[in-house]
């Protein structure tokens, strides 16, 4: 019993409002949890705050300037992603203050939207073009398969692995309230798995992913919502601004952010197409890697930041949710915005038709949900199980081919069956996620 073996192992997660960070103990011969600010303290908070506010002028200055659509693609990329990012801060900030003057409905849908606008509005572009341009069909599924596989092959897999690293612990607790979410995660996963067999996106899916996310609210108003506490730069401003001072921050933080994404995201997303062709690189790669990457990179690091105060539940419940709300707004606005824009250019109203490609990454998509709760239905979340999510969302990235994702896809299935239904228990919790309810 070398205290060295315990120190601090059992430290409150909060103390004077400074986060934790996980450093190496020596004699403990593992990474421990000890009390250090990560950003050092409130100085840290304010860096880290201003590097968002500043983030945007990245690209607005040169945009507004007129030189911003001369340079050169990767610079117009970098620059426009750059001040997503930042953007993409300043709206998890304002939806954390936002969530305690707003009702409950409201935060769940409307805040719910604006968490992830960036991702919305990066897609909803290609989905607009696509409407206009025959080529552009590809990159709207594309950007929307990529958001969702990187949520759960990085988002899920990298709390378990930093839970791990810090306090020792192999296994992730889900709270039982998840399978509210999870259950309506699978009733959206069966449904997607027929999109590829009838090979298009139309107005009857709209309604149906629109349909299950207002369902998925409904049940959710129903239910006891665990408060989330404040993490970062949005606790220091909580504690350091009056009411009427965080109320003009939010205003202030939501304008700012949405002005910027306005503005950023069609040279962004421009700017990786023309990029794939200066440099020879498959277009459909870089928009569903990097722009997903850019755009939920904030989004992980708050939930990055709830695993190092002790609350990895709380991160992953928060990712979970996410999770839905991509797939089934995100999904059902593609052909909903499709269709407005093909009218509006050809004068007829057309679902949107996919290719082979975009048919083997739905299904490539739709497999690994699928698989994704089959691990969490048991409400247990181990080391094994993480790596398993992260191994198999990198192996599909070295084989592009249509013919290895459906093979990738055939795996996640037969997964599914190994680890959901391997025993009794597996299969009635797996189950019981059908019945909606936390």
């Amino acid at each position: 019993d070398d205290p060295a073996n315990t120190i601090l192992q059992d430290i409150i997660d909060e103390v004077n409002g400074q986060v934790l960070t996980p450093l190496w103990c020596p004699r403990a011969g593992r990474l421990r949890v000890l009390y250090k600010s990560s950003f050092g303290g409130d100085v840290g908070k304010v860096i880290w705050l201003v590097l968002a506010v500043l983030a945007p002028l990245a690209w607005l200055i040169p945009h507004f300037s007129g030189h911003g659509h001369d340079l050169e693609p990767a610079l117009r990329s970098g620059l426009s992603g750059l001040s997503i990012v930042g953007a993409a801060f300043m709206l998890g900030w304002a939806v954390e203050l936002a969530e305690e003057y707003v009702p409950p409905t409201f935060a769940l849908i409307v805040l719910a939207l604006v968490a992830v606008l960036p991702e919305y509005a990066v897609d909803m572009h290609f989905a607009w073009e696509a409407g206009i341009h025959e080529e552009f069909k590809a990159f709207a599924v594309a950007n929307m398969t990529g958001a969702n596989r990187v949520l759960i092959g990085v988002g899920w897999s990298m709390l378990v692995f930093i839970l791990a690293l810090s306090t020792g612990r192999k296994e992730l607790e889900v709270a039982p309230a998840q399978r509210l979410e999870l259950g309506f995660l699978l009733l959206v996963t069966i449904y997607s798995l027929i999109l590829p067999i009838k090979g298009t996106l139309s107005l009857i899916d709209t309604a149906v992913f629109f349909g299950i996310f207002g369902l998925y609210v409904w049940r959710a108003l129903g239910t006891e919502q665990e408060p989330r506490p404040l993490v970062g730069p949005a606790a220091m401003l909580h504690d350091r601004l009056g009411k009427g001072g965080r109320i003009a921050l939010i205003v202030f933080f939501m304008v700012y952010a949405c002005g910027t994404i306005w503005f950023g995201a069609e040279p962004f997303a421009g700017g990786l197409v023309d990029l794939g062709k200066s440099w020879g690189v498959d277009e459909f790669i870089l928009i569903q890697l990097v722009g997903p990457l850019a755009s939920e990179a904030p989004e992980f690091i708050v939930a990055l930041l709830f695993v190092l105060r002790h609350r990895a539940s709380t991160a992953l419940g928060a990712l979970v949710c996410s999770k839905v709300n991509q797939w089934t707004l995100l999904v059902g606005a593609i052909p909903l915005v499709y269709g407005i824009s093909h009218f509006m250019s050809q004068g007829t109203l057309q679902p949107l038709e996919l290719e082979a490609r975009p048919r083997a990454e739905l299904l490539l998509t739709s497999a690994q949900s699928l698989f994704a709760i089959a691990v969490l239905a048991d409400l247990s979340f181990s080391l094994f199980e993480a790596g398993a999510l992260l191994t198999l969302y990198i192996l599909p990235w070295f084989l592009h081919d249509e013919a290895a994702h459906y093979g990738f896809a055939a795996l996640y299935l037969v997964m599914v069956f190994v680890v959901g239904f391997r025993t009794k228990g597996h299969r009635r919790d797996f189950a019981r996620l059908l019945r909606l309810r936390g």
